[in-house]
């Protein structure tokens, strides 16, 4: 019916690690072959499709294929996709897939590219085989670029409208070219969420310095840009970029300078991405014999242990690889290990290096690791069960031959076949026609997973993140530790299996791959002039800001309401305080104000009870009187300022303090007034006029009129209220009255101040007058004191603050109030009550005479 010939291309096969599952791991014998050559090597298959039906028996010549492991690890992969395609009674019914190997083994890509070079027909091919139905070639290249670069070159330039072409490996941007490549398809997607899924790894790990390594070539280079796009939208950082010349010759000369930048840079992460067979592997070779302890994170192409060192389980060195998200295949393993005959001789064994003895993960993975080794012999290994799994490579092999195989059903479903086979240009159209069904195929492989070949259409990256050790005894062993999907929401994205990890290095602490240390809580970052973002110094937060994260560029400044604590990581509630009665200040002012005014009281009862004495009667007992009472109520005044404030209280401290105080100097500027006119006037009419008319009580009306005008304007305009002083003490919210208007506060006090002032002068001048009980004395002294009391309260008010501000004007309040009653009312009640005989008529009249 038709013959569909296939050339299938296995170039640069990279070596293989098993896939495990997530509660499993396993040991891989590693034949560390480091030899350059084994990069030139390929192997050219010739699969051909058959009208018979065929037998698993008929792959059997494989174990006898003369090739590297590498070669045998896809050409494994190719048989058993080929053997469940036709088994499957719904795919190409009639016709089967086969293939076939030259007798000499194994022809390097080099040698067929000699025989393309120089046929002018396709015909002249060697170990071409010729069908009258030949209707259109597909051929399988990989997996790196270069060989399929260099096949599909050649191809579109001996027979372009004969041939289709299928690459498995790694995503290539420069295949995509349709006017280069018009006939290509690329079984793998396009690896755009590649850097998005290792950034996320890095930020897992809290790893924000690392090194990057990339090929000089434009997969390099787009992979730069992608990486570089990511880690601008976070603060990661680049510790240096090193790009290999894909030329081995400008290569040579400047491997020293590649390993020196590894070397002396301080990170200890490393990415890695590139063709696994080329001179980047050779520098990573390189830089693995040498014992660079590093974590390397790259792809699955560099999923194999190459080298000959080993790390200690207990840590994290090692690979760090990403490979695309399939579903295992269980199947491949039962087909491998019933294949007949199948021997398993040491070469065979040897060549199986890429097949994995199974050994659970214990408690102890020193003790497994020491149970698996105890009998690793050949004979051991005979018995063992293997377990496999496809790779990225084999898996595109897999989903090549079903995505041939449906595009093939297909045209037969529809009857495309009609046209004359031998017609050169119905060649042409069949193959133009499979193309065209190549193109729109989408299926579901039997594992479950979706394939679609337009390029266009392909589904979002899925990755498994793997963990691979290199281990005495030429073991390896790989874990996967986690899984990434682009199909979730951006920060979900990533989910790694931290038991895994723990169980597999003894500990979650990772090494950490950073610049600088991480700035706490309590401090913020200080960019270096001239440094990456990732590199900076910590600075503590300014007083009274805090930082509870990680690396803050700017502290925040905490509410009036909070202070920060020591550490400066948390902003804690003020305590709320003022001048209080319980208080040690508060309780002394208080007895202090409560004494004073209880002894103001017990003079005035003095007086009032020896009201006809001479001592009581001089100099106006009824201004004494008045006076006694307004030093009552000075004493008095300050129990409302302490407490906790309210409206009212922050009103009446300012009123009252302001009228009882001009009520007390008032009526001490008329006892003045009274003494010296009692002295200097001449005309004794007009002193007894100026005593019985009331004279003195027109002055402290007129001075009380005038203050309480001034108390008025202040309540009218801006009257005290109440205010929390959240700056004076250091943790602590201070309640205290406000003011209101600063300038009427200073006014009646300053009022206060000319009013003393003026009776200090007054009595001043009246100091030397002959008083009989010194008067004018008395009270020149209690001005004196006076005026001192309020001239240093100024300085002192003004320089504390809270509470302690409260209790000053307090003190002042009490103390010029104690100076009015001890220097004016002290020397008279000591005469009343202890030295009666001095006040009595008769020794006024010897006084007066004398």
């Amino acid at each position: 019916m038709f013959v569909l010939i296939f050339l299938f291309f296995i170039l640069n096969i990279p070596l293989l690690v098993s896939r495990f599952t997530q509660h499993r791991c396993f040991w891989r014998m590693n034949e560390n072959k480091d030899k350059d050559e084994d990069l030139l090597t390929g192997c050219v298959f010739f699969p051909i499709t058959v009208q018979r039906s065929v037998e698993k028996d008929d792959f059997n010549h494989i174990l006898n294929i003369q090739t590297t492991t590498k070669n045998i690890q896809l050409a494994l992969a190719l048989a058993f996709s080929m053997d469940e395609v036709n088994r499957n009674p719904d795919l190409l019914p009639n016709s089967s897939f086969i293939f076939d190997c030259p007798k000499g083994g194994c022809t390097t890509g080099t040698e067929l590219y000699s025989h393309l070079q120089f046929s002018e027909k396709f015909h002249d091919t060697p170990n071409y085989k010729c069908y009258k139905q030949t209707m259109c070639i597909v051929i399988l290249t990989g997996p790196n670029l270069a060989t399929s670069a260099m096949v599909g070159t050649m191809l579109n330039l001996f027979i372009p409208q004969q041939v289709l072409q299928i690459t498995y490996g790694p995503f290539h941007p420069i295949l995509s070219n349709h006017e280069q490549f018009p006939s290509l398809y690329q079984m793998a997607a396009k690896d755009t969420s590649l850097a998005l899924a290792m950034i996320s790894l890095m930020l897992y790990f809290n790893w924000n310095w690392i090194g990057l390594v990339v090929s000089d070539n434009d997969q390099g280079t787009q992979f730069l840009t992608q990486l570089r796009g990511e880690m601008e939208k976070i603060t990661i950082c680049f510790a240096f970029v090193s790009v290999i010349p894909v030329n081995m010759h400008l290569f040579l000369p400047r491997v020293e300078v590649y390993y020196n930048q590894i070397v002396t840079s301080s990170t200890n992460v490393v990415v890695i991405y590139g063709d696994p067979d080329s001179t980047l592997a050779v520098a990573f070779r390189m830089w693995e014999s040498l014992s660079l302890q590093r974590i390397w994170v790259t792809t699955s192409q560099w999923d194999g242990t190459t080298s000959k060192n080993d790390f200690p389980l207990n840590s994290f060195n090692g690979k760090i690889t990403f490979a695309h998200h399939h579903s295992e295949i269980s199947s491949f393993k039962t087909f491998v290990q019933t294949l007949n005959p199948l021997k398993y001789t040491e070469e065979f064994l040897a060549k199986l290096e890429w097949m994995n003895l199974n050994c659970k993960v214990s408690a102890s993975l020193s003790k497994t690791l020491k149970n698996c080794l105890s009998n690793a012999s050949l004979q051991w290994l005979k018995v063992q069960t293997f377990d496999m799994a496809f790779s990225d490579e084999s898996y595109d092999i897999y989903n090549a031959m079903y995505a041939v195989a449906h595009a093939l059903h297909e045209m037969l479903f529809q009857q495309v076949y009609d046209q004359p086979m031998n017609n050169r240009k119905g060649h042409y159209a069949d193959c133009l026609k499979l193309h065209s069904f190549l193109r729109k195929t989408r299926f579901t492989n039997p594992v479950g997973d979706r394939v679609i070949m337009n390029q266009k259409e392909k589904l979002q990256e899925e990755y498994d993140i793997f963990h691979i050790w290199n281990l005495p005894y030429g073991l390896g062993l790989k874990v996967k530790i986690g899984e990434f999907s682009s199909y979730f929401s951006y920060g979900q994205q990533l989910h790694l299996y931290e038991d895994m990890i723990e169980q597999a290095t003894g500990s979650r602490q990772i090494l950490p791959s950073v610049c600088s240390v991480d700035c706490g809580p309590g401090f913020r970052k200080f960019l270096q002039e001239g440094m990456a973002a990732c590199c900076f110094d910590c600075s503590p937060c300014p007083q009274n800001e805090v930082s509870n994260e990680t690396n803050v560029d700017n502290c925040v400044r905490c509410p009036e309401n909070k202070y920060a604590n020591k550490e400066q990581n948390q902003c804690i509630q003020k305590v709320v305080i003022f001048l209080n009665y319980n208080d040690t200040l508060g309780m002394v002012l208080t007895l202090m104000a409560l004494f004073f005014s209880t002894f103001t009281t017990v003079v005035l009862g003095v007086f009032v009870k020896y009201h006809d004495t001479p001592i009581v009667k001089a100099n106006n007992q009824n201004l004494s009187y008045i006076l006694l009472i307004s030093l009552i109520f000075c004493f008095l005044c300050p129990l409302l300022f302490i407490g906790h404030p309210n409206s009212a209280t922050c009103v009446l401290q300012q009123i009252t303090f302001a009228v009882v105080f001009t009520l007390a100097v008032s009526t001490v500027l008329a006892k003045t007034v009274t003494v010296l006119f009692a002295f200097k006037v001449t005309v004794p009419g007009r002193m007894r006029y100026f005593l019985v008319s009331g004279v003195p009580n027109y002055i402290i009306a007129i001075c009380m009129l005038i203050q309480i005008i001034l108390c008025t304007i202040w309540l009218q305009f801006s009257p005290p209220f109440i205010d929390k002083d959240v700056h004076s003490e250091y943790g602590q919210i201070i309640i205290v009255c406000n003011k209101g208007s600063v300038t009427a506060f200073y006014c009646v006090l300053g009022y206060h101040g000319s009013l003393a002032l003026g009776s200090f002068i007054v009595a001043f001048l009246a100091r030397n007058l002959p008083d009989t009980f010194n008067e004018a004395k008395l009270l020149t002294f209690s001005m004196l004191l006076f005026c001192s009391v309020w001239i240093t309260f100024l300085p002192v008010y003004h320089s504390t603050k809270g509470k302690i501000m409260v209790a000053v004007e307090v003190l002042s309040i009490l103390a010029s109030s104690a100076g009015l009653l001890g220097c004016i009312f002290i020397p008279k009640c000591y005469i009343i009550l202890l030295r009666p005989e001095r006040n009595s008529l008769r020794k006024l009249r010897e006084k007066t005479s004398s």
